[in-house]
């Protein structure tokens, strides 16, 4: 019983001790996100104001491009490494579960023991053999009272949840990439053929400038500079296909497929998506980026970390009850007087290891400050991104709807070119000049399609692509 009531006393000493140890005070936190910063300028305004859909590519209206993005998201190793992390913190963070709370296990042990005739126990015991037979249910429970475990859980599921939010950025991402270099191959093929339709439309202009040659009527420089004009156009159609035939490779690598993937890829004029992005994005941006979802998880993760190391600092209290048979034979084991109870309770105070635990804090802080850092350039470069994105957009709008106007005056132009010629008032060469302007301004109208396709897929890619935020994983 004396030894009972020294138990608190002892107690209480110790707790006394403890404060001896403190956790120093934290000066040096990060500040979090500015939310007033997180918008886009008022001068930003497009035709509508939404978010991308989770499958915002089926609003190009194409077959092809749906496929393709549906495979690659099925065969693309990438995805396939971002599935393992997360179920790699999936499992760390089952292993940091388990070490919460009790434990019970089962102990048995059969030996056999001779015993030293010089030892500690005299004849007869000493010289002699003995068995020793035990068996043993044993409990400990780890009482956190200074949520050290509870952090470190903490820690692990803010870990899985920055996994499952970088797997989701992943699929975006490759999505995206699928989406931009299908479009850009369906471009350069678009470009391709209107470029040789220029050298059908030079092939007529060559062949009347040597036909009028032979009868003195052009000069030998005017039809070199048409056969220039000639090899300049092939040349050009000839970058063309070796670019269309690398993104094609590119496109092929994105989706996974073997030698023969891609071959019966058709071409296709793809309709242009709407234009969009939200008139506020704040916290809305915040849940709809993964990145940004998974770079706030690593923040919340080390915030864990922090919390456990401070709770370091404390006394770790740890309760243990074991009830079990001990006996020198098996014949005895099952019997009353082998019973061998135990119940106790363990005490860590952490007295002259102040150096090691200030250390890890400060280094669980520092972590902490940088992860936030990270966390609030990250937030200001997606409203960058999408202001950047969303104003190019506009841009070329207005680049579209001033050069809509140039494309109408060249084709009137062939027109009346055309109607000159069937009265005898212009002749063809006229015609294929007005024609090949028309054709030039279609380039030109490509271009602007193909800056404008991309620009849509980047800003669908900064608006987060779909994705929005969901429940905490556990």
């Amino acid at each position: 019983m004396r030894h009972i009531q020294l138990i608190p006393i002892a107690a209480a000493a110790l707790a006394l001790l403890s404060g001896c140890i403190s956790v120093p005070p934290d000066t040096g936190k990060a500040p979090g996100p500015d939310f007033a910063k997180a918008e886009h300028a008022p001068s930003i305004q497009l035709p509508a104001a939404t978010w991308p859909a989770e499958q915002w590519w089926l609003d190009y209206h194409d077959p092809q491009l749906n496929a393709l993005v549906a495979r690659a998201l099925r065969d693309n190793p990438t995805l396939g490494v971002a599935a393992a992390r997360v179920a790699s913190a999936r499992a760390a963070f089952g292993a940091e579960a388990a070490n919460e709370g009790g434990k019970v296990d089962l102990a048995s042990g059969l030996n056999r023991q001779r015993y030293s005739s010089n030892g500690f126990f005299p004849p007869p015991i000493g010289g002699a053999w003995f068995n020793d037979a035990s068996v043993s249910l044993r409990a400990s429970y780890d009482v956190d009272w200074w949520g050290k475990h509870r952090a470190l859980i903490a820690a692990a599921l803010g870990e899985t949840n920055a996994a499952a939010a970088e797997a989701a950025q992943a699929r975006q991402m490759l999505a995206a990439s699928v989406v931009q270099s299908y479009l850009r191959l369906q471009m350069l093929w678009a470009r391709q053929d209107n470029t040789n339709a220029l050298i059908a439309v030079q092939r007529d202009v060559l062949k009347g400038r040597t036909s009028r040659m032979a009868h003195g009527l052009v000069s030998a420089d005017a039809l070199q500079g048409a056969e220039q004009d000639l090899a300049g156009l092939r040349e050009q159609a000839a970058r063309y296909d070796t670019d269309a035939a690398r993104e094609r490779e590119s496109l092929r690598a994105l989706i996974g497929g073997d030698a023969a993937a891609l071959t019966d890829l058709a071409r296709f004029q793809p309709a242009s998506a709407i234009d969009a992005v939200p008139r506020e994005l704040g916290m809305e941006l915040l849940a709809r980026r993964p990145d940004l979802q998974a770079a706030r998880w690593r923040v919340e993760a080390q915030l864990g970390r922090v919390a456990a190391s401070e709770a370091a600092f404390r006394p770790d209290i740890n309760l243990a009850a074991a009830i079990g048979l001990d006996a020198t034979s098996l014949g005895k084991l099952l019997r009353y007087p082998s019973r061998t109870p135990l119940i106790g309770a363990t005490l860590d105070l952490p007295l002259f290891d102040s150096g090691r635990l200030h250390a890890r804090l400060g280094q669980a802080r520092s972590g902490r400050d940088e992860l936030l850092a990270e966390y609030n350039e990250a937030v200001l470069n997606a409203v960058r991104d999408v202001a950047r994105e969303a104003a190019t957009l506009q841009g070329i709008a207005k680049e579209t709807e001033a050069h809509a106007a140039t494309v109408e005056a060249s084709r009137k132009l062939a027109a009346n070119a055309e109607a000159r010629m069937a009265r005898g008032l212009a002749d063809r060469a006229a015609v294929l000049q007005a024609r090949m302007a028309v054709l030039r301004q279609r380039d030109v109208d490509l271009q602007l399609t193909d800056a404008r396709l991309q620009t849509q897929v980047a800003l669908v890619k900064a608006l987060g692509g779909g994705y929005h935020t969901q429940s905490n994983i556990r």
